[in-house]
């Protein structure tokens, strides 16, 4: 062991020589101590750096590595896709130009199936929902009243309980001119249109 000059300037105790690499036992795994730290008698360690392995074995461990998280991000996808799918969500396309133009014919929509779980709809709400005269075909449309509400159109314009409807979102080109009711909405039932 050397010793070294204690002086003000210096920031460390007397250290130890390094041991002599010709003595150290080959069964001794050793890696290299990284260290960080600041001026002052005390370091701290941040990590020990890994022996380095062959670079055969080093490059087919991390192709390896690298296909198990693609495998294990694939099937993690899959299963996440498969519940939502399954208990919560469901993918529609648009067909036609009744919802013009909030939505355009052959727009996707990611549909909600648990949101009525928790509560009925309310006006305003795009729903889908099945075509009573053909249960396999899917609609798009507003809820514009619900049971006990009373319904007219008169000149294209949708009062709901003698209250003009607010549907300044639609252009006056994608209005009607036409009358219709008044309707009084039975209980279960609700009253929808396109825009």
């Amino acid at each position: 062991m050397s010793e070294h000059a204690d002086t003000s300037d210096s920031i460390f105790e007397a250290l130890p020589d390094p041991p002599d690499p010709s003595v150290a036992s080959s069964t001794v795994d050793a890696a290299p101590i990284v260290i960080a730290g600041a001026p002052g008698p005390f370091l701290e360690v941040v990590g020990v750096a890994a022996e380095p392995a062959s670079e055969h074995m080093s490059a087919w461990r991390r192709m390896g590595s690298e296909i198990l998280a693609a495998v294990q991000t694939l099937v993690s996808a899959a299963v996440y896709a498969t519940l939502i799918v399954t208990f919560g969500f469901q993918v529609a396309r648009v067909d036609g130009l009744s919802m013009a133009p909030t939505l355009e014919d052959h727009d996707r929509l990611i549909v909600n199936k648990l949101v009525y779980e928790l509560g009925d709809p309310r006006p305003g709400d795009i729903v889908m929902l099945y075509y009573p005269l053909n249960p396999e075909k899917m609609f798009v449309k507003r809820v514009i009243a619900r049971e006990g509400d009373t319904v007219r159109i008169v000149d294209g314009r949708v009062y709901v309980n003698d209250q003009p409807l607010h549907d300044d979102y639609i252009p006056n080109e994608f209005r009607s001119h036409d009358d219709w009711g008044p309707q009084n909405i039975q209980q279960g039932y609700y009253f929808v249109m396109g825009d």
